[in-house]
């Protein structure tokens, strides 16, 4: 992070992005931004058909993340799983699905609107073994050793302190534990240009670690078992255009290919001792 962003401003400006996707999900405007399925190319066709058809239609319309985590992580039958930053729900709800009634999905945001849109998406899915968590993914409200698995879903890159994110989550996660998180990770540097601009964090690029300090940053939270598999390469020609011309951050992708850097979504795998 930029050492002149304040993480206040920070927070509050990710927050504001993610309310008004919830709002524009909950009463959209016929041609409004990103009123139907997503408008940029890092969050448009993660879901299978039958994932999609499976859960409420606004689980999926609200969905601004970068993978599909539920899919990667091998969720099994009576797990507990806590994913940060759950948005409209999509991934928690899909997680109370493969973990079946004797399982439990935990989804905790800071966002009233998303907050308030993933319980109507969980009472019209009629899901009893799933609960939203309103806070903060530096300070989770769970005990320590609570959960079998975290996911996250393109939301540890938009932290302004990552580090405590990974011990947070190393926290709540039982012996033997997984964090298995999907994140834009950026492999090579990224321009200071982007990593100043707070607007870019929405979109999910300034914000992303690069992948020797994800993986750094994991080791000291005290993980094991730590393995990065990239999932999709983005286009910087691509990501400039959908930035400037929706209404995704004013970033400018283009300047990464000049320097050789590569802006990935990474499935992110990692263990806690048994």
């Amino acid at each position: 992070m930029d050492p002149s962003t304040n993480p206040n401003d920070l927070r509050e400006t990710v927050r504001q992005k993610y309310a008004q996707r919830a709002l524009q999900v909950i009463a959209p405007a016929d041609g409004g931004c990103c009123s139907g399925s997503s408008c940029d190319p890092i969050s448009t066709n993660l879901y299978s058909l039958a994932e999609a058809e499976s859960i409420p239609e606004d689980a999926v319309r609200a969905s601004l993340g970068c993978g599909n985590p539920t899919a990667l992580a091998s969720l099994k039958s009576g797990e507990t799983v806590l994913d940060l930053g759950s948005g409209g729900g999509i991934d928690v709800l899909l997680s109370a699905r493969r973990v079946g009634p004797t399982g439990f999905a935990y989804g905790l945001d800071m966002t009233d609107e998303m907050l308030e849109l993933a319980e109507r998406n969980r009472q019209a899915q009629g899901a009893t073994n799933a609960s939203f968590l309103k806070g903060h993914i530096e300070e989770i409200p769970l005990p320590d050793n609570a959960v079998d698995v975290v996911i996250s879903n393109c939301v540890i890159n938009l932290s302004a302190d990552k580090g405590r994110v990974l011990r947070e989550a190393f926290r709540v996660l039982k012996p033997g534990g997984r964090f298995a998180v999907s994140d834009v990770v950026v492999q090579g540097e990224l321009p200071a240009a982007v990593r100043s601009s707070i607007e870019s964090w929405t979109g999910c690029i300034a914000g992303a670690l690069e992948e020797r300090e994800y993986r750094r940053l994991l080791a000291e939270a005290g993980f094991e078992a730590i393995d990065l598999e990239v999932t999709r390469v983005y286009d910087p020609e691509q990501l400039s255009y959908e930035a400037t011309s929706s209404c995704c951050g004013p970033e400018s992708a283009t300047d990464v290919d000049g320097l050789g850097a590569r802006i990935v979504s990474a499935f992110v795998r990692a263990r806690k001792p048994a």
